[in-house]
């Protein structure tokens, strides 16, 4: 059964690259839905980056402190953050808060047979409703990966000068020491694609939820379940993938 599921996932994902390419597109539901992401997102985002980069900076500078390379918390920072951190914030919110919404708001017009109906009518759901929330959540997850990454790396930057005593011209000096452009495309790329799959889970278990009022429920916790499971693994294949193809700096 499990293997049904990925299948059908799979084809939804195809069906949304393919309708994508295609007119009419609806822009208004695209920017409706990107819009209401953006606004349940945003502050989320911003709030959670500081702990992340905050975490970071006082780790990597007790840990390079005690190899006299303090003055390096800014490059390690900055490239953990931009890398790993900021797409999975982004990740996260928008998962938990926009893709949940999608699963809500498409399983109870699937309990209430508005889906049915639109099939009947000869509308396509996928096309009408999938696709462009799909994409504005692919588009926010991309907005939303810069914020994460400025939020985090000024978050970062207060608490290894303000409360660790470290010096701001060394932290800002060294940003260019580790990191390079291709980092920040992959970033972008990660975020991309996380708000991708978000999206296509999201519609998947709202389209296909369990039967009656409860099933909507158990379909948006399904939803961000296998969001954040699949999130965390995309992000592992992704990296690895990155570190073989693009050296690092300096190497």
């Amino acid at each position: 059964m499990a293997l049904v599921h990925t299948g059908r996932l799979f084809s939804l994902g195809l069906d949304v690259l393919v309708y994508s390419c295609k007119r009419p597109f609806q822009v208004r539901e695209f920017l409706e839905q990107a819009w209401f992401i953006a606004r349940v997102s945003s502050l989320p985002t911003a709030l959670f980056a500081i702990p992340f980069g905050a975490t970071i900076s006082l780790l990597l500078y007790q840990l390079l402190d005690q190899f006299g390379a303090a003055s390096a918390t800014g490059a390690g920072g900055v490239l953990a953050i931009t890398q790993q951190a900021a797409p999975i914030v982004t990740a996260l919110l928008i998962s938990g808060a926009g893709g949940s919404a999608i699963a809500a708001d498409l399983g109870a017009r699937t309990i209430r047979e508005e889906i049915d109906a639109m099939r009947v009518l000869g509308i396509d759901p996928v096309k009408r409703l999938v696709v462009p929330r799909v994409l504005a959540m692919m588009y926010v997850a991309a907005v939303l990966n810069g914020l994460a990454s400025v939020v985090g790396v000024a978050g970062g930057y207060f608490f290894n000068v303000i409360v660790q005593g470290g010096t701001p011209g060394a932290y800002i000096s060294s940003f260019n020491l580790l990191a390079q452009a291709p980092d920040i495309f992959v970033s972008e790329l990660k975020a991309i694609v996380f708000g991708f799959v978000a999206g296509i889970v999201a519609a998947y278990r709202g389209l296909n939820p369990p039967p009656g009022a409860k099933g909507v429920g158990d379909a948006v916790n399904q939803t961000v379940v296998i969001s954040f499971i699949s999130v965390y693994m995309i992000n592992l294949v992704m990296t690895q993938v990155y570190l073989l193809v693009v050296p690092p700096k300096g190497l």
